[in-house]
């Protein structure tokens, strides 16, 4: 996978959003839709619904959190989203990408746009979690710098969440 050159990057409107903004919704619409398909009730008999629903809007609302989309031509692409983890670190939540737009590196667009707001905000620390049924996440974030905090050897599906962690180049200020 080759990284999304800044010509690429900056062909979106990167917004920061609430989570009730109507522009977020395609993202939520389309994660409940990937969740309930990859996962069923895996996680709970909530299934998606119980995990979209899992943190409050303001966890993901500054001066903590942030969510973020890509629009093109005023259309929502892709987005993702963190919260406050601890003090130093930031976790990583709702990444996504249209299904109409993938495999185009708006993931790897989202990660660095976040990377950097969590940066900005003085975390020093990402953390995330991915589930054992979306091997794409799981290479995109090993591509991206990402150290897993499991066996790669393990399977997936014994281990049910996926960490990583990557540290954060802090911003001069």
């Amino acid at each position: 996978m080759s990284s999304v050159d800044t010509s690429t990057a900056a062909a979106f409107d990167v917004l920061s959003l609430p989570m009730r903004d109507p522009r977020v919704k395609p993202l939520l619409d389309e994660l409940a839709v990937e969740y309930s398909t990859r996962y069923g009730d895996l996680f709970g008999s909530g299934g998606a619904a119980e995990e979209l629903n899992r943190y409050p809007a303001g966890e993901f609302a500054a001066p903590h959190g942030a969510l973020l989309i890509l629009q093109e031509n005023g259309e929502t692409v892709a987005g993702g989203a963190f919260r406050r983890y601890d003090s130093r670190t930031a976790e990583l939540k709702r990444i996504w990408t249209h299904s109409a737009h993938r495999r185009r590196g708006l993931a790897r667009v989202v990660l660095a746009e976040l990377e950097a707001e969590a940066a900005r905000r003085g975390y020093r620390r990402i953390y995330l979690t991915t589930g054992p049924r979306q091997p794409e996440a799981k290479n995109l974030y090993l591509a991206t710098g990402y150290t897993p905090l499991f066996d790669l050897d393990a399977d997936p599906e014994e281990i049910k969440h996926l960490a990583f962690s990557k540290d954060l180049t802090p911003v001069e200020g």
